[in-house]
């Protein structure tokens, strides 16, 4: 019997062997090997534990990555794959919030992983946890891995091996960024790695601030020219390190290595719905109504953080007192405060992985071009999709068709040539013969 290898038990992974047997129909031994003590430990954190798995308004634009053209023609075998749609063939029932989101009903991301384990047992699926690889090879026929279990060092033979190993971010749930090593070592051109959807650090963090949140617009912008590079609406969290919050999460995406401003801004609009001169008048008009600098915020913003925009404008403390020239100075502070010297904060913050193997190494089923029978999806890819479910949807598809077209290109008595893989990748001068980590 043909035996198909997922290595990752997160949600491409288990996508990713499902589809496999509902493919082989019982024609193929499937085996997911993961490193946690249980599967799909990262899965049960999306959606703050509701699990966002998809979104009703997918689009190129909702992803981060250096491939544009190949990104749109893999986006349209995923939506093709229709991951929603599968789902709800298991028996899942979905709710769509009013930004597009889709959730599971019950608003629960173990029942996902429930329904999920339920079906990989029902059609003999193994789930392997407490593995941790140690090399995969090539050679004649297909695959060998060896990886250690508590009991010791073992070793198995696979016919096709799917990757799904995930990319460097979150490292408590058990990723180390393997998967994106053995696409390099595999000889795939590899975009810079950095952390994406994570909150960003300040070179002058507003401290004082922390545990504040106002709804605003928030603007990236190129420092070397002013430019406005992407703008984002929503609730903005003040830390004792920068900015959190969706929007800033967000724009953090397009903070790549060698695609980003060399000198990233972030300008917070913390009234979006006036013009500047529209909320210079509304200041004027509160400024005989209500005195110092901490009651003339009432109704308008946080008094901590009124204090502090009332500061940075370098307005004295009796808003009585001040000329008729000091509003426009504050309003236009209130429209554009800028926070500078920005990085994203590390791995352990970030919801996924910026960067990978490049979207062009892959057909269109994810198989490693040149490569028969190996596979990589999910993170382990240059693509990284915004918050709001863009991630699952790129995941779970990318699984399902690889799942789908593993057991397909596997025949009896199939035999690769005894090749290593710098022979089968497109830039065999960076490749290894094998790939040795833990995952």
């Amino acid at each position: 019997m043909q035996h198909i290898l997922v290595l990752g038990g997160g949600a491409a992974g288990l996508a990713a062997a499902l589809a496999a047997a509902q493919t082989a129909k019982g024609s193929a031994r499937i085996t997911v090997l993961d490193r946690n003590a249980k599967v799909g430990k990262k899965l049960l954190a999306t959606g703050n534990g509701r699990c966002n798995l998809d979104n009703r308004d997918i689009s190129p634009e909702r992803y981060f990555t250096s491939s544009p053209k190949a990104l749109r023609r893999l986006l349209d075998a995923v939506n093709e794959a229709a991951p929603l749609a599968w789902f709800e063939g298991l028996g899942l029932y979905p709710r769509t919030d009013e930004a597009g989101r889709v959730y599971p009903y019950s608003n629960q991301a173990a029942d996902v992983l429930a329904l999920l384990e339920h079906h990989l047992a029902a059609l003999g699926v193994e789930l392997r946890t407490g593995c941790t690889v140690r090399s995969l090879s090539q050679s004649r026929g297909g695959y060998d891995l060896q990886f250690e279990t508590e009991a010791g060092r073992e070793s198995l033979r696979a016919d096709a091996v799917i990757c799904a190993m995930g990319g460097e971010a979150g490292p408590q749930f058990g990723t180390d960024g393997f998967g994106t090593r053995f696409a390099a070592q595999c000889g795939g051109r590899m975009a810079p790695l950095y952390p994406c959807l994570t909150a960003l650090q300040c070179a002058r963090p507003r401290k004082s601030l922390a545990g504040i949140r106002a709804k605003g617009c928030a603007s990236l912008l190129d420092g070397t020219d002013g430019r406005v590079l992407a703008r984002e609406m929503g609730e903005v969290q003040f830390t004792d390190y920068g900015l959190s919050g969706i929007c800033i999460m967000q724009l953090s995406g397009l903070l790549a290595p060698g695609r980003g401003p060399k000198q990233p801004v972030i300008a917070l609009d913390l009234f979006p719905a006036l013009s500047e001169a529209e909320l210079s008048a509304l200041f004027a008009r509160r400024a005989g109504l209500l005195g110092g600098a901490a009651e003339f915020w009432l109704g308008l913003l946080p008094a901590k953080l009124g204090r502090a925009l009332w500061a940075d404008a370098g307005l004295p403390e009796d808003a009585r007192a001040l000329p008729a020239s000091a509003w426009p100075k504050l309003a236009a502070a209130a429209k554009c405060w800028r926070f500078e010297g920005l990085t994203p904060c590390g791995w352990k913050q970030a919801q996924t992985t910026g960067g990978g193997l490049l979207l062009d190494e892959v057909e269109d089923d994810f198989q490693f071009k040149g490569c028969p029978g190996l596979y990589f999806v999910g993170e382990t890819l240059d693509c990284a999709g915004s918050c709001g479910g863009y991630n699952l949807h790129w995941a779970f598809g990318s699984g399902i068709l690889a799942g789908r077209s593993a057991p397909e290109g596997i025949s009896p008595g199939s035999c690769f040539l005894c090749y290593s893989f710098a022979a089968f990748s497109s830039s065999a001068a960076s490749a290894a013969a094998s790939a040795s980590s833990s995952f």
